[in-house]
């Protein structure tokens, strides 16, 4: 087999192969015979069909899958003795197979590039500060307080104001006629909490229970009811029951109820821990992003634009998941926010290509003892059971996925050991 290779550009490479004459006739011979056994052929015993019939009758075919094969088993070698490292399936371009010669093809593919080296040392990058403050611990303590809350009836009754829970009944009519489907009853929101339309919580709030409000509200071109769509629907309103939020008192009993604290002071020490921790996993995230940026920036190898393809349809399937699960009607991500896509997967493509050329220079291995640790820190961000993620991630996919996350954790460790950073 002969090769002779050209690179078309820094990822795209053509090779044209020959396959010697001999080879050709043996596997012809070989597909002849093959088919001589099974050949049911008018005149003839099964296997005793002459060999020009059997050409008049199935030399075609014969050509086509001989051609087929020899393309099957001389790509893969062609494409090892000459070290590529494809990201597309070929696209081949086969020559007409004659038996007493050698069989040409030209074979084009996308690769990865040649990265001669990388450059990573120095980088700059900016820590922001970690720090907690009163402000903070006094909020994370306000959301404890109001997941211990209850909702009781005001003991005087009074209007609805911001912070109350209500239920109600609605009726939406458009152009004054009402829409069947369209209204609900009992209806629970809470005021203020920006779950309701600003339009109707505007109108419930100064409302006492049994009175009624209207509320005229402009509906969206992309409202999922056909006769609400674009349309100004009319919300015709009833406040059924309207309750107050009841906050425990922030004190030593208060901080035993929610855990294992015998004061308040030590409730909001755990809470301090607490933010801090967080505050520094935002910090050493935000480093690990300016890092990846500068990296991205000091080294601009091409790319395979199919593998920039293939995360922009990763990136907009996440995209899209994320509306719809919020309620949204997606099809489909717009011109602008597509361009943006595109720049964001270039980043992490080319990001991901020379991270592992410096995994490759620092010898850098995942053998079991990190996947261990990986699946023990994955149990403790996830709040899942070791033993239970062991079996989940023995699926090859989710393995890799592992790998991969393990291996670039350990690179940046490197980049950041190396890195010029400055805190903010």
């Amino acid at each position: 087999m002969q090769v002779n290779v050209q690179r078309l550009s820094p990822v795209l490479v053509e090779f044209d192969v020959e396959v010697a004459a001999d080879r050709v006739k043996s596997e012809v011979e070989k597909a002849y015979t093959s088919v001589a056994k099974t050949a049911r052929v008018s005149g003839f015993r099964p296997g005793r069909a002459p060999r020009k019939v059997l050409a008049h009758l199935y030399g075609p075919r014969i050509a086509a899958d001989v051609a087929q094969r020899l393309v099957d088993e001389t790509y893969p070698q062609a494409v090892s003795d000459q070290k590529l490292q494809p990201v597309t399936d070929p696209a081949i371009e086969p020559r007409k197979l004659e038996e007493d010669k050698p069989f040409l093809y030209k074979a084009r593919v996308e690769v990865l590039p040649i990265i001669e080296s990388v450059a990573y040392d120095g980088l700059e990058a900016k820590r922001p500060k970690v720090e907690v403050s009163e402000e903070q611990i006094s909020e994370r303590l306000d959301q404890l307080r109001r997941s211990h809350s209850t909702l009781e009836p005001p003991k005087t009754p009074r209007p609805a104001q911001k912070g109350d829970a209500v239920t109600i009944d609605f009726i939406l009519s458009v152009g004054g006629s009402k829409v069947e489907d369209a209204g609900a009853t009992d209806f629970q929101a809470e005021l203020g909490a920006g779950t309701l339309i600003p339009e109707i919580e505007e109108a419930l709030i100064g409302k006492s229970v049994g009175e009624q409000a209207e509320a005229t509200v402009q509906m969206p071109d992309a409202h999922p009811h056909p006769k609400l769509a674009g349309k100004s629907a009319v919300f015709a309103l009833t406040l059924k029951d309207l309750k107050e939020r009841i906050l425990p008192e922030a004190d030593d009993e208060f901080a035993k109820d929610v855990g294992d604290f015998e004061t308040l002071d030590a409730l909001k020490k755990d809470i301090s821990g607490t933010l801090e921790k967080h505050s520094k996993e935002q910090s050493d995230n935000q480093v690990a992003e300016q890092l990846v940026l500068e990296l991205v920036k000091a080294n601009p190898v091409p790319l395979p634009p199919s593998l920039v393809e293939r995360q922009m349809r990763v990136t907009e399937q996440e995209i899209l998941q994320r509306a719809r699960s919020q309620g949204q009607k997606a099809t489909g991500v717009g011109d602008e926010l597509r361009s943006q896509i595109q720049q964001d997967s270039e980043v992490k493509v080319r990001a991901g290509l020379l991270m592992a050329e410096i995994a490759k220079k620092e010898g850098i291995q995942i053998g079991d003892a990190e996947l261990e640790e990986g699946l023990k820190e994955l149990a403790e961000q996830t709040g899942k059971n070791v033993a239970k993620l062991r079996v989940e991630y023995r699926d090859q996919r989710k393995r890799e996925m592992l790998i991969g996350m393990i291996l670039e954790n350990k690179v940046l460790d490197i980049i950041e050991a190396k890195a010029k950073i400055t805190e903010g």
